[in-house]
């Protein structure tokens, strides 16, 4: 087996037992599009702007700045570096200092370290990274658990800090029996520190697996491994590095000129292919010559795929968007069926324009299969009311709580009694990537899932705080609604999560046990409305007579009832554009736009930070304290 190494619990992917993640699903791509090839370097002296023309004149994509003994960089000179290699589409990315580690014991040698990569992170903020690089740490004779409880404690030191940056901590898979850090052990890591990304060094893997990595099927076994048990957007682009390398029975021994070894670029460049999975790939050779024979490499496997014409039908988007993954559609007279879903799924009318600026239907129904293992963890047992616009965003729209007849067998449904039927519906439930594109189709541009699970209907798992603007109110005056709102959930004991409306408004979710009646619920969001409105009738106001709210935000409470729906985290809006519903940091809010989260440019934001509104699904969260404070009985 690839991944065994020295026993059950020392493997080269595996390590200790993980359990299986969600992620953002990938498919099949133009290759071109895919990997990202470039070095290990530091500029000379002198013309930054020449040094980055040279790498874009090569082809290359990416650079990394090894400051793996030091920081030679100011903060100010990162900044005009990161501007100018973003002017040129040039990723960067920074390799921390090897002292820069998290299993030092020593109290004082750990503060110095932990400050290290704190520091290194951001620079990667001011270098406009996506990720800087480091290394675990050492074993030293310790058992796994012991260095994996030392470096969560350390983590948990530094993430106060560096959570908010945008920058990930790529943590580099271990290159021998001295270092910690198998794929398996960054994975449970990254379960708990959503800033946490693998970093697979590919030499460090062939030299822990005895030289296996030679074979397409290799590589393939460890690209799934990465997808089973690390979250989407942890994986978009991989970091990765490359070297030919020589190893003995303990690891690595030391990097060699390329074609020297038995580690080859090629095989690997095929599975990423195959995969459909984008790279940045960095060569760590010491020789600009085993720079370009990898590169050559490479390119030669990449335009012999793109030359390939086994690819199966077409792209469901219209191509107007990058997204991480691509829906695969054939033609069946005049509707389309999906290529390699789980479910059979029939897609109409995809070149439709369905947003104002271009976006299509196509590309709403590529965006949910994209983005459904991290909005599906969201809607897991809810019942969904779909609103229907079949023309597009700007036609005539509907909702609709029944599902249709014509609803797929495999599609689940829930019937929850009408109060004003005086009968059951049966809602649509989404427990699967097809699911929500099925929805798409429909043309439901929004996704509207209850407040409860469909075990416990009258039970929602969180409160919200739906903050609307009225007319002539503006988002410096939802900020600051939102704001009065964090503080008084911050003493009354409870955590707010916020998110945009994707339109002009606000939503705050604060989660709690499912164990709370909707009308206990909801008296409990009006307290904590009436007391901002007290405060500043000027700015919010709970007034029901549309025309007394002008002028300022309306905290809406009666969200919080039964059988009433809000749109759902990463919902995409029926607006010009396609804005999507998005968590924000409590330290964004008062500076971010809520327009620029689209279904075009969101996922820069999540390869950054990952799913922001996670914590929202943990629950755990009572109410008795704060409804005391409040004076509720």
């Amino acid at each position: 087996m690839l991944f065994r190494k020295g026993g059950p619990d020392r493997e080269l992917g595996c390590g200790r037992g993980t359990e299986i993640r969600g992620g953002l699903a990938f498919g099949n791509r133009e290759h071109g599009a895919m990997i990202r090839f470039g070095t290990s370097t530091l500029p000379p002296e002198g013309d930054d702007a020449a040094f980055l023309d040279r790498i874009v004149e090569r082809g290359d994509g990416a650079v990394e700045l090894p400051f793996v003994k030091g920081f030679p960089w100011k903060e100010r000179r990162c900044e005009q570096f990161g501007e100018l290699a973003y002017e040129r589409g040039i990723a960067v990315s920074i390799h921390a200092p090897y002292f820069a580690i998290l299993t030092s014991d020593d109290p004082e040698k750990s503060k110095q370290t932990l400050a290290a990569l704190e520091h290194t992170m951001k620079l990667g903020r001011a270098l406009r990274s996506r990720v800087i690089v480091a290394h675990a740490g050492y074993v030293k004779g310790r058992s796994p658990e012991e260095l994996h409880e030392r470096v969560i404690a350390s983590l948990g030191i530094i993430e106060p800090k560096v959570r908010h940056l945008g920058v990930a901590l790529g943590l580099e898979v271990g290159g021998s029996d001295r270092a910690f850090g198998t794929l398996g052990d960054i994975a449970l890591i990254a379960e708990q520190f959503s800033f946490v990304h693998p970093v697979v060094d590919w030499a460090h893997l062939h030299a822990v697996s005895k030289g296996a990595l030679t074979t397409k099927e290799a590589f393939t076994e460890v690209i799934s491994f990465l997808r089973e048990h690390f979250s989407g957007w942890t994986l978009d682009p991989l970091h990765a590095q490359f070297t030919d390398n020589e190893f003995g029975a303990a690891g690595e021994i030391r990097h060699v000129p390329y074609g020297e070894g038995t580690l080859r670029v090629g095989p690997l460049i095929e599975a990423v292919i195959d995969a459909g999975l984008r790279m940045t790939l960095i060569s760590e050779a010491h020789e600009h010559s085993s720079h370009d024979a990898i590169r050559a490499e490479m390119e030669a496997v990449l335009v012999g795929a793109q030359s390939d014409p086994a690819t199966e039908g077409r792209s469901a988007a219209s191509g107007s968007i990058d997204f991480p993954a691509t829906i695969r559609v054939e033609a069946e007279g005049d509707s389309f069926s999906l290529v390699g879903g789980d479910r059979p799924l029939r897609l109409s009318n995809l070149d439709r324009p369905f947003f104002r600026g271009g976006h299509t239907k196509g590309d709403l129904i590529t965006y949910y299969g994209t983005i459904a293992p991290l909005l599906l963890p969201h809607l897991r047992d809810r019942a969904i009311v779909l609103a229907r616009f079949p023309d597009g965003a700007d036609g005539d729209w509907f909702y609709e709580k029944q599902a249709p007849a014509h609803t797929p067998e495999w599609l689940p449904t829930f019937p929850l009694h009408s109060e004003h039927r005086g009968e059951a519906i049966d809602f649509v439930t989404a427990p699967d990537a097809e699911s929500l594109m099925w929805i798409a189709n429909l043309g439901a541009i929004e996704i509207h899932p209850w407040l409860s699970r469909v075990m416990a209907p009258d039970r929602p798992d969180f409160a919200v705080f739906d903050l609307d603007p009225a007319d002539g109110a503006d988002w410096g005056q939802v900020v600051a609604v939102a704001n009065l709102v964090n503080v008084a959930l911050e003493r009354l004991g409870l955590a707010g999560y916020p998110k945009t409306s994707g339109a002009t408004g606000l939503h705050i979710y604060v989660p709690i046990e499912p164990e709370y009646e909707y009308r206990r619920v909801r008296r409990f969001v009006e307290a904590i409305g009436r007391l901002i409105v007290g405060a500043d009738p000027e700015l919010a106001t709970m007034e029901w007579d549309i025309p007394e709210r002008s002028g300022r935000v309306f905290i809406d409470h009666n969200q919080n009832v039964g059988g009433k729906t809000i749109a759902s985290v990463y919902s995409v809006r029926p607006r010009p554009g396609a804005p999507v519903s998005t968590p924000l940091l409590w330290s964004e809010v008062e500076t971010v736009d809520p327009a620029a989260f689209t279904i075009a440019t969101v996922w820069d934001r999540l390869a950054r930070h990952g799913d922001l509104f996670a914590p929202v699904l943990w629950g755990g969260q009572r109410l008795e304290r704060a409804e005391e404070a409040l004076g509720l009985s």
